[in-house]
């Protein structure tokens, strides 16, 4: 049984306030999106505040935005760099930000135990008895949410494609000299394979440098025949996603099996950054799921990013689709959510967001419909 609730907060006690749960690139968008817009805003993560790794993701299609607010997410997350970026840098851009701004409370290893709302506001508890309350509350907190399982009762998970892809990105330097990239050589590639495939991407090194040596190369094979597998680690279960796959937990016939069909597959650079992958164990392996919504709000409450709407990653819509449910929702609400008004703003954000987020999902689904294994 839960503890009686040891403190009870609003969102730095503000008329206009909001709790975002989640502090992904969504969570945090969405949170500055609401600052600008004049709220105040709380932002919990439920794990801690070590950097996380993450994909590389293309940022900088800016001739999308339509809004002051989505201009600047853009140029925040993107850091005026107009190149493919690392998970990780984007989210140390978008978090300095958020830690710098006085409108916003970000805590993390809070994790969100239940979730509830009343014609007042909505709040969450912890599992820590703590309460956290705004005249709005949004769901970022991903594939696996706890806020969409309020919003949408009836629809609460994300299902499994089919199969799961194997990301990591290596140091330039880490591989043989022979290997690497010339300065000129296209920053994207998308090497053919025998019944599955690779997206690689030339970034530039963690402190910026794009000088030869100094780089570093993501890759994310696509692989349709390791379901055994999810499901025997209990990566997947049925048809929902639990967990990702970190390579620790690989088994070593595995291991071995992906370097000699990487051996077949893959031409330089990709071969020897997958290689060096598996050999230092420096990579994860992750199930993908698919989430078509039908609903994003409820009352005062809504979802926003993967919790919202979860395409395939071949899409390459995710992060677009994130910027633009902050930047739209932070449009809404800033016509004002006092009484009545609030649960009327996050309607008209979901007029204006659904058809787009069934639409980005459902471009994938032919692709998982025949690539993937279930």
């Amino acid at each position: 049984m839960m503890r009686e609730n040891l403190q009870s907060h609003s969102a730095k006690g503000a008329k206009d306030s909001a709790v975002i749960v989640g502090a992904s690139l969504s969570g945090l968008m969405t949170g500055i999106a609401l600052s600008q817009a004049g709220m105040n805003v709380t932002v919990l993560e439920r794990v801690g505040a070590k950097p996380r790794s993450g994909a590389v993701l293309q940022v900088d299609s800016g001739e999308i935005d339509q809004t002051e607010t989505a201009k600047l997410l853009r140029k925040l997350a993107s850091g005026g760099i107009r190149s493919a970026e690392a998970w990780s840098s984007i989210q140390f851009r978008l978090r300095r930000e958020a830690e710098a701004d006085p409108k916003i409370d970000l805590r993390y290893d809070t994790r969100v135990q239940t979730v509830n709302q009343d014609n007042d506001s909505a709040w969450v508890v912890t599992e820590k008895g703590e309460t956290f309350r705004g005249d709005i509350l949004i769901g970022a907190d991903g594939h696996k949410s706890t806020v969409r399982r309020i919003v949408a009762p009836h629809k609460p998970n994300a299902a499994f494609a089919g199969y799961m892809i194997w990301i990591s990105i290596v140091d330039e330097k880490d591989i043989p000299g022979k290997s690497r990239p010339s300065l000129n050589a296209p920053k994207f590639s998308m090497p053919d394979g025998i019944g599955d495939f690779l997206l690689g991407t030339i970034i530039a090194g963690s402190d910026g440098s794009t000088a030869l040596g100094e780089r570093r190369l993501g890759w994310a094979w696509y692989d349709n025949t390791q379901n055994d597998l999810l499901r025997g680690l209990g990566c997947v279960e049925g048809s929902i996603v639990r967990h990702s796959l970190n390579a620790a937990d690989v088994p070593e016939h595995t291991l071995i099996e992906l370097a000699d069909k990487a051996s077949v597959r893959w031409d330089q650079p990709w071969l020897d950054a997958i290689l060096h992958s598996i050999q230092s164990r420096n990579f994860i392996g992750t199930p993908i799921a698919e989430y078509v919504p039908d609903i994003l709000v409820k009352g005062r409450i809504a979802i926003v990013g993967d919790a919202a709407h979860l395409p395939t990653p071949l899409t390459a819509s995710g992060f677009n689709a994130s910027l633009q449910d902050a930047a739209t929702l932070a449009e809404c609400v800033g016509k004002g959510i006092e009484g009545a008004a609030a649960a009327n703003a996050l309607l008209k954000y979901e007029s204006l967001r659904l058809k787009h987020a069934r639409q980005i999902v459902q471009s994938g689904i032919s692709f998982s419909k025949s690539f993937g294994r279930r």
